[in-house]
């Protein structure tokens, strides 16, 4: 084999144009042209490997395809499985990539994370090239490197790396390496990582006997899943982006696989999601519940008991994977960001604020789970009415809210929540041992909630309730009014205040700004905020506007990406994805939105598929 030119100095791809690969512990994110961008080891939250995606050329890279700039003629998961499938067009002959991370390892001695590649050929031989560059950490480390048999072999102190090749092709780091793909005879290449542990060989074609028996628990498990739910494929598919965003050992789904991904391209609106919100973990309960999922919506519930133990009744407003305290946040010096938007930052200065919010979609996961049947333990039910005790005693102070804002003030949605997390608690106690003493005080507390919130935060003049208490300002995240039961579901109050949010937060088509643009005390601007594209789906197909809610629905399917995956935010001029990607949030309300719809009153007789 001969070397070829290297591509390194490429540009990074859309954040649209990546797939995702993961195997429940870590994820990749792979380009069109077949090269690994991102990946971090041993998990999510951990070191970057491969971080050209916002660490630039000397962050590393894995890539394997065509040898030279190709048409991309097809890209798709296949059926209800997590492997990816790359297809190009070079001279006339057709070179697939099929790729995936293995999930299952259960009575297995195999590596805890294993990454297979195969690149495939039909209508005769293809040129193609092999660019293996990995780099750890924040200070983009090379390995040393060895040889173990025909495997080559990467170090860094306690983590290694192996990558097997069949048929034998030498590869060495940092190096493009040419290979011919043969009609009849495939490339695979195993990629092995080990952490404080042996690290193990796996021949190529076991490798891809294991890839393909893993495609076959992936199958099945969609298979559980209610045939009869509407928009079935885009659910499913929402579904799996879940459940490899949940690290498995916690069961903990982490918001996004990515740090720094910019909100406003060039700006500084660059975070790092690769932690755990409980808000959007509840939001999953329900999603994965509503399916049928028991299993998943309890193993949130268990990390979440686990999690909050040394903290109770406070609960943070994210945690690490294992519900320890998410690190400082830090900018990490001569990393160039994602198209240049920098500071690339590790850790979330947001897990030391105040958000009311996020105990109202605990206790409310909580109270899905005693409806459907399923009485909580005395440690869960111990710590919901700690949760409920705290809401009563601090509802009235101002917080950072669900949009995390620098200054607290009293935001309504905050309220409402608050109202959730003591009406919810009310109704588990119907079934569980409460006092009569805290019956009255949460009773009291939820009370004078809607009071307040009736009084000071509904607007006459706009016919609508307001982001906070004396500010005109909307926010998109009270279509979540429509939901609690505050107010009746017919109420003017709660229809005028969907139908101001959709007007007035418009950011054409079928997208919303989460808020008025401008109003966060950052600089720069944000895209359109994809969840609440689908809450409002969810809020119309709940106050009977079904028809309404299965067109915006089906244009909001338009603006996935061709794989099914969306970020968290949208250009509304461009249509280009912004922030951290794939985004648990908006899958999750996908989900929701769908089940809102296959729940709400058939009014008329328009077919769904």
């Amino acid at each position: 084999m001969t070397a070829v030119p290297s591509t390194r100095q490429r540009p990074p791809a859309p954040i649209g144009d990546y797939g995702l690969l993961s195997d429940t512990r870590t994820a990749a994110l792979v380009a069109s042209d077949g090269g690994i961008d991102w990946l971090c080891v041993p998990r999510f939250d951990g070191d970057p490997l491969f971080g050209r995606l916002v660490g630039g050329p000397a962050a590393g890279a894995f890539r394997v395809g065509p040898a030279r700039p190709a048409t991309v003629v097809e890209r798709r998961y296949r059926q209800h499985t997590a492997t990816l499938e790359t297809t190009w067009m070079v001279d006339g002959c057709r070179l697939t990539l099929t790729e995936a991370m293995v999930a299952e390892l259960a009575g297995r001695l195999l590596p805890t994370t294993m990454l297979v590649r195969r690149l495939s050929a039909e209508g005769g031989p293809v040129d193609a090239v092999v660019e293996f560059d990995p780099r750890l950490g924040a200070q983009h480390r090379r390995p040393r490197v060895h040889h173990r048999g025909r495997d080559l072999v990467c170090e860094w102190g306690s983590l290694a790396v192996s990558l097997g090749c069949a048929p034998g092709v030498t590869v060495e780091p940092g190096t493009p390496t040419a290979v011919t793909v043969m009609p009849d005879r495939p490339v695979t290449l195993v990629l092995a990582i080990a952490y404080r542990e042996p690290l193990i060989h796996v021949e190529p074609a076991a490798a891809w006997e294991i890839v393909v028996a893993d495609e076959g628990r992936w199958r099945d498990w969609a298979a559980e899943i209610d045939a009869s739910l509407p928009f079935r494929e885009s659910v499913v598919r929402s579904l799996l982006t879940l459940r490899l965003l949940t690290y498995s050992p916690s069961q903990a789904p982490v918001a996004a696989p990515t740090t720094s991904l910019p909100e406003d391209p060039g700006g500084v609106r660059n975070w790092d999601y690769r932690y755990v919100w409980p808000r959007d973990a509840s939001i999953n309960v329900n999603a994965f519940l509503g399916v049928g999922k028991l299993r998943e919506a309890y193993g949130f519930l268990a990390w979440l008991l686990h999690a909050s133990r040394l903290q109770r009744p406070r609960l943070p407003a994210l945690l690490t994977l294992d519900g320890r305290h998410v690190p400082r946040e830090r900018e990490l010096s001569g990393w160039g960001g994602y198209l240049d938007s920098t500071p690339v930052r590790v850790g979330n200065a947001a897990a030391e604020q105040h958000q009311l919010d996020g105990y109202g979609w605990v206790v409310d996961a909580a109270w899905v789970l005693v409806q459907a049947g399923h009485r909580l333990n005395s440690e869960t039910w111990r710590a919901v009415r700690g949760f409920a005790d705290l809401v009563a005693r601090r509802w009235p102070e101002p917080d950072a809210g669900i949009w995390e804002v620098r200054e607290p003030v009293q935001h309504v949605h905050s309220k409402l929540m608050g109202w959730l997390a003591l009406d919810r608690a009310l109704r588990i106690a119907a079934t569980h041992r409460l006092s009569e003493r805290q019956r009255r005080r949460w009773q009291g507390a939820r009370d004078a909630i809607a009071t307040d919130v009736r009084a000071r935060a509904f607007d006459p003049s706009q016919e609508s309730y307001v982001g906070s208490y004396g500010s005109p300002a909307l926010d998109a995240a009270l279509l979540v009014l429509p939901l609690l039961g505050m107010d009746d579901i017919a109420s003017p109050r709660i229809r005028g205040t969907i139908d101001a949010i959709r007007d007035r937060l418009s950011a054409g088509g079928p997208l919303l700004y989460r808020y008025p643009p401008g109003r966060d005390g950052l600089p720069g601007s944000e895209g359109a905020f994809l969840p609440c594209s689908f809450w409002l789906v969810q809020a119309l197909a709940h106050t009977g506007r079904r028809t309404e809610a299965v067109e915006l629905f089906q244009e909001l399917l338009g603006r996935a990406n061709a794989l099914g995956l969306y970020a968290e935010e949208l250009d509304p001029a461009t249509g280009a994805f912004l922030g951290n990607y794939p985004q648990t949030l908006t899958h999750a309300a996908l989900i929701q939105a769908a089940l809102a719809i296959r729940d709400a009153p058939a009014v008329d007789q328009e077919t769904v598929r």
